[in-house]
């Protein structure tokens, strides 16, 4: 029987003690676990890109194939050079909810970009190949999953 507790959530019951962390402390926890750059992410996207784009014209010895992977790295690219570039900016280190507003409008300004450029991809890629687009859009998405790999360890 619950007397003197109250009666709620059962994490309520196992609040562990708030601990502000030293200066020496926040240093050895920043050593231990580097942030990885943003542009560091945009640059591994477009390496990808550029290597899809040569395995697409190898394969299929076709620049028109070449032409839409590159397209197709250049919506995961794109997009995220403006995103990254918004979010490292002055305005987003104000304080955390400038920077949370920061992420929120250039997640927005990352989507529309993306989907205006697929939009216009068949009339700034003639002739274009939908499967080698999609797969190097496919494959640069999939650089977010590499880098949260590539930080864990």
């Amino acid at each position: 029987m619950v007397s003197e507790r109250r009666r709620g959530f059962e994490d309520e019951a196992e609040e562990l003690p708030f601990h502000r962390l030293t200066h020496a402390e926040a240093e050895a926890l920043r050593q231990r676990q580097p942030s990885l750059s943003p542009w560091r992410v945009v640059l591994m996207q477009a390496v990808l890109g550029a290597v899809v784009a040569a395995g697409a014209w190898l394969v299929t010895g076709s620049g028109a194939s070449a032409a839409s992977a590159l397209y197709g790295a250049a919506v995961v690219v794109l997009p995220a050079l403006l995103m990254a570039r918004g979010t490292t900016g002055r305005v987003s280190r104000l304080s955390p909810a400038a920077g949370a507003v920061s992420v929120l409008v250039w997640s927005a300004v990352k989507m529309a970009a993306s989907v205006v450029l697929l939009v216009l991809a068949p009339k700034v890629v003639q002739p274009l190949d939908w499967v080698a687009l999609l797969v190097a859009l496919v494959l640069g998405l999939q650089v977010y999953w590499l880098a949260l790999l590539w930080r864990g360890r």
